[in-house]
């Protein structure tokens, strides 16, 4: 029987999938509410608050911190103060998760086109993907506001879907949060489910991903099993 792979092209989500962020988006989550004369926050606070854009991010950190609703003039006024505190954070703590540059390199040398489709502003991802050497491994990044809406809405997916010309069955999602798993399933595609990022402390199998898997690595055995399986 022919060879023939199960996917032609792969999606990653990038905080609490690729990169754990969360240290420097707390240094700069607690900059703005020092500078708005606020009370600070923890980081495990922020890793409860990721995962939905930057927006969001600020939003429940001054909920918190007023401990009542924001009126949407107050949270924009806010957004720009945390812009310029995350933009001279970017990269200070976060670090990439083990096995992502291996992982990563191996798909690219196996001919699978990668994307990275991410709810974080495009203008912090670039930076933050060359700056851990793997941004010339994507031939697509897509940013929380590259598009008119994000995950878990399918439009990034199937934005890659129509602009790399894929069957469903061509594209799988990789992802830490729920935000990924009901993207991929809005788009009709597989999905990897990771266990170990951001996920509002919930069970990442509880969002019925294809697949879960707790480590980064175990991302390229599922991938080579899948194909085993299609070589039958």
């Amino acid at each position: 029987m022919a060879q023939c792979k199960p996917f032609k092209a792969i999606a990653f989500d990038l905080d609490g999938t690729l990169i754990d962020s969360v240290p420097d988006l707390a240094a700069a989550t607690n900059a703005t509410l020092a500078e708005l004369n606020l009370t600070g926050c923890s980081e495990e606070q922020v890793r409860s608050w990721v995962g939905n854009g930057a927006h969001v991010l600020i939003e429940r950190a001054l909920i918190f911190a007023l401990g009542e609703a924001v009126e949407a003039q107050r949270l924009e006024a806010a957004m720009p103060i945390f812009m310029k505190h995350y933009e001279a954070h970017l990269q200070r703590h976060s670090k990439l998760y083990d096995g992502v540059i291996n992982v990563l390199e191996q798909l690219h040398s196996m001919g699978y086109q990668l994307a990275v489709v991410t709810n974080k502003p495009y203008r912090f991802t670039i930076p933050l993907l060359d700056a851990f050497g793997i941004g010339h491994l994507f031939t697509q990044v897509l940013g929380g506001d590259s598009l008119d809406k994000m995950k878990p809405d399918p439009l990034p997916l199937n934005h890659l879907l129509q602009q790399w010309q894929l069957d469903k069955t061509e594209l799988l999602m990789v992802g830490d949060s729920k935000n990924d798993i009901l993207a991929a399933k809005a788009a009709g595609i597989s999905s990897i489910g990771l266990t170990y990022g951001y996920n509002y402390g919930e069970d990442i199998g509880l969002s019925g991903p294809t697949a879960v898997c707790d480590t980064f690595s175990e991302v390229l055995a599922h991938i080579n099993d899948s194909q085993k399986v299609m070589e039958q």
